[in-house]
């Protein structure tokens, strides 16, 4: 699946998505198909969608509404069929509020938003990361690591982790390299060794995925909206009433109910969803909802 970063220099980007003539811009020495041809009857996978030049969000929107695209210096468009699958950890709408993102290029593509939710938000896969980077790296610098200790896992498994599977796979990497011995400990990972310090958190650190596609696959986007853990009491009662005397709504107290379950599995999603007898996906639907819904009261930052 070929791909393209949408932060690549604003001249280069329109020329590296949709090709160029040979001659049409200086260093141009030789024709260039694009990605979206080299792409054509496939995927493409389109990173930082929100980071692209007003100029190129135009020919992008132009692309997916016709199915067409024109490169740099040519004269005739060229038909393709793509299913476009991009990324942003940037809040789109408010992009379009402030004149930096196209208002009908955001709807063309939302039209299936899902959530990827931060990494400290399901620690169950963890353990799973760091067994693929481990052997991913050891066999890339030919070293013949067997593991990791349990006491380095478990402490791992409680990290934060602000920069999401990005960072995690950095530490491994580090952590393979500069290790002497046959497994990987808790020495081996400066993070997990040093004291806990207080982080600021960006709230849109996890890459969220934006799709569409022409036929025969239709547009999907994955927003931003990520909720945090809350710390709530390990008991005590769901108040039934207002302070008017009146029946709470239910959206309201299913909110508080999840928070409290995710407080006290300590983010475990899997055994959140378990317990309260749902699926993870409908799990997530309600915890974007909440997000989404600023009366429903539930999705403050923790520490």
């Amino acid at each position: 699946m070929p791909s393209i970063a949408a932060r690549s220099p604003d001249n280069l980007v329109e020329s590296i998505l949709f090709g160029h003539e040979k001659g049409a811009f200086t260093g141009a020495t030789e024709r260039h198909t694009g990605k979206f041809v080299e792409a054509s009857t496939g995927t493409l996978f389109l990173d930082e969608v929100g980071e692209l030049p007003l100029a190129t969000q135009v020919k992008l929107l132009r692309a997916l509404q016709e199915g067409t695209v024109e490169a740099v210096g040519g004269r005739k468009p060229v038909k393709i069929d793509v299913r476009i699958i991009s990324a942003t950890n940037r809040k789109l709408l408010d992009l379009v509020k402030n004149g930096q993102f196209r208002e009908d290029l955001f709807y063309r593509l939302h039209v299936l938003p899902l959530t990827i939710p931060p990494l400290r938000m399901r620690r169950e896969d963890i353990p799973h990361l760091l067994r693929h980077f481990l052997a991913r790296f050891g066999a890339e610098e030919n070293r013949p690591i067997t593991g990791i200790t349990g006491e380095a896992m478990a402490q791992l498994t409680q990290l934060e982790w602000p920069g999401n599977i990005r960072q995690l796979e950095n530490s491994v990497y580090r952590a393979v390299v500069m290790s002497e011995g046959d497994q990987l400990g808790l020495a081996d990972f400066p993070l997990a060794a040093a004291p806990a310090m207080p982080e600021a958190r960006d709230p849109h650190s996890e890459p969220l995925v934006v799709g569409s596609a022409f036929h025969p696959i239709a547009p999907a986007m994955i927003s931003g909206n990520e909720i945090p853990i809350v710390p709530m009491p390990s008991t005590g009662t769901l108040p039934m009433l207002t302070d008017a005397g009146e029946v709470r709504p239910l959206e309201e107290m299913e909110s508080e109910i999840i928070r409290f379950a995710i407080s006290h599995y300590r983010g475990q999603m899997s055994e959140v969803a378990r317990r309260l007898k749902i699926g993870r996906s409908t799990l997530y639907r309600k915890l974007d909802e909440a997000a989404a819904d600023p009366t429903a009261g539930g999705v403050d930052e923790a520490g």
